[in-house]
């Protein structure tokens, strides 16, 4: 990873975390988020991951049109150091499936994604 990379890898990390921290507090269910990029081809690649605990927590989530505001949240927090995503950038998981399909290895999880 270059020197620049790093730096922009800092921002997302440091904006995504306020982020992440707003939604334990405002959602049901939430438990972390995380992002993963491909910096060769920036800012396409990038990918924010939001976990849930449960499949029907998420469920809920989804139903109640939440993930609306949250990804909106998401873009807002980004565009604030000048990164541009779009929705479809943005996916919603749970650590329910992660067990089911990958022995609650998130490691391997994300390879799928990437690959």
């Amino acid at each position: 990873m270059r020197k620049t990379d790093k730096k922009i890898d800092k921002q997302i990390c440091d904006v995504l975390t306020e982020v992440c921290e707003a939604s334990l507090k405002d959602n049901t269910g939430f438990e972390w988020l995380t992002h993963l990029v491909n910096y060769s081809h920036f800012p396409k690649s990038l990918q924010v991951i939001c976990v849930f605990n449960t499949n029907n927590q998420l469920d809920d989530f989804t139903a109640n049109n939440h993930h609306i505001e949250l990804n909106e949240r998401i873009q807002k927090a980004l565009s604030g150091i000048g990164i541009s995503i779009n929705s479809r950038q943005i996916s919603y998981d749970t650590e329910e499936n992660c067990s089911k399909t990958n022995n609650g290895k998130w490691v391997d999880r994300f390879a799928n994604r990437m690959a």
